[in-house]
């Protein structure tokens, strides 16, 4: 199946630079073979694509996609710790958050989408446990926010 490297390649992505954290926080650390990862906003190019609620101002479709932007960057900010992104091994868990209109009860179908593009490019080493998790709101009124936790390769 190749690396993960090589899978990302295929899936016509690259790693973008790490977004600088908008506080006293860093992008990701490694604790023993794990990698943590800094809740990661769908930043492309230092800007958010969109803005707002899902369920009002953003749909279930367009979060799932800022999902994925979000997994990508966390990606990139586990890759920066860990050596590059073939020395991590294996998803963990992920957990998303999504900035929910009142009675939006979509979230699963938003988290999709980081896990979905976790599993494109980890393979079966990309399952993982999930959390989706409804918010009021989320740093600069983004719609969708996503942590990582992840293992090192042997």
């Amino acid at each position: 199946m190749g690396t993960p490297t090589a899978r990302l390649a295929e899936l016509g992505l690259t790693l973008p630079p790490v977004a600088a954290p908008l506080a006293a926080y860093v992008p990701a650390t490694v604790v023993g073979d794990q990698v943590w990862t800094s809740g990661q906003l769908p930043l492309v190019e230092g800007g958010l694509p969109l803005t707002g609620l899902v369920g009002r101002d953003v749909s279930v479709e367009q979060a799932a996609e800022l999902a994925r932007l979000c997994a990508l960057n966390g990606l990139a900010a586990a890759a920066s710790v860990a050596g590059g992104l073939d020395r991590i091994g294996r998803v963990l868990k992920a957990v998303v958050y999504v900035a929910s209109a009142p009675g939006f009860t979509g979230q699963p179908a938003v988290g999709n989408g980081a896990s979905q593009l976790l599993g494109d490019v980890f393979g079966e080493a990309g399952a993982h446990v999930r959390s989706a998790v409804g918010a009021a709101a989320l740093p600069l009124d983004a719609p969708v926010e996503v942590e990582l936790v992840l293992q090192l390769a042997g």
